[in-house]
């Protein structure tokens, strides 16, 4: 069995003391590093991305549709410049001349048509592209969101990491003054039960909060003072005192 002095096994609970502060800290770190806000804005800025890049797609297609319908407009316009140049000339036989006039007057409602097509889809733009800066306002405000919300959760772990630091200094100051042994069993035991020591106060486990069987105190009570005793529930070492009795 494990030995070490009474009053250095005391000491234990004071190492245990930063042992669960460090925890302490690594539970509220894990908790900030799961906030839910970050999930959930996470899928709300993918969702509106998405459709951002849609409401893009559709301004795109749009405009290249526009110009389709520019383009349409602007080679009929040329052929009429072209036919009014010849007519307005006077030269040609007069059924040619005729013939000349009506296609003119086709080209002409070809035009108007192609105008209300070329009207319809600059419209239909305008409308596309003020639903994509609605949509990029949207996706504004959620990644504006997103940004408070990292700073602040930042800035609590970098608070949580300057305090770790501090702990994790004293305690390894604290650490190499102990006994060798005892803290070697105790590495060892805070490892495998997640608690290296605990009271027994009055009979009862501060390790596992359990009352102990009187089979078990009796065990603990003939063992000697130096005796490094462990909590048949919880596993970890039991600091034992006159006092706690």
């Amino acid at each position: 069995m494990a030995k070490a002095a009474p009053a250095e096994q005391l000491k234990l609970l004071e190492l245990q003391g930063l042992d669960a502060k460090l925890k302490s800290l690594a539970n509220r770190r894990r908790s900030l590093e799961t906030d839910p806000r970050i999930e959930d804005l996470q899928a709300a800025l993918s969702i509106a991305n998405g459709e951002l890049g849609a409401a893009k797609m559709a301004v795109h297609d749009a405009q290249a549709e526009l110009k389709r319908a520019e383009a349409d407009v602007e080679q009929v316009a040329g052929r009429i410049e072209r036919d009014e140049a010849r007519l307005n000339s006077g030269t040609g036989l007069s059924k040619d001349l005729v013939a000349l006039q009506k296609d003119i007057a086709s080209l002409n409602k070809r035009r108007s048509d192609l105008e209300d097509v070329e009207l319809e889809v600059m419209e239909r733009l305008d409308a596309l592209r003020e639903r994509q800066a609605a949509q990029q306002k949207i996706v504004d405000g959620v990644q504006g969101s997103f940004g408070v919300i990292r700073a602040e959760l930042d800035g609590q772990l970098a608070e949580i990491a300057a305090e770790e630091t501090v702990v994790r200094g004293r305690r390894a100051v604290f650490a190499a003054g102990l006994d060798a042994g005892m803290l070697a069993v105790y590495e060892k035991t805070l490892a495998r039960r997640g608690v290296g020591a605990a009271r027994l106060f009055h009979g009862t486990s501060e390790g596992s909060g359990m009352q102990l069987s009187p089979g078990d105190l009796a065990e603990i009570k003939a063992a000697a003072e130096d005796d490094i005793v462990f909590c048949p529930d919880s596993g970890c070492i039991l600091v034992r005192s006159a006092e706690w009795v």
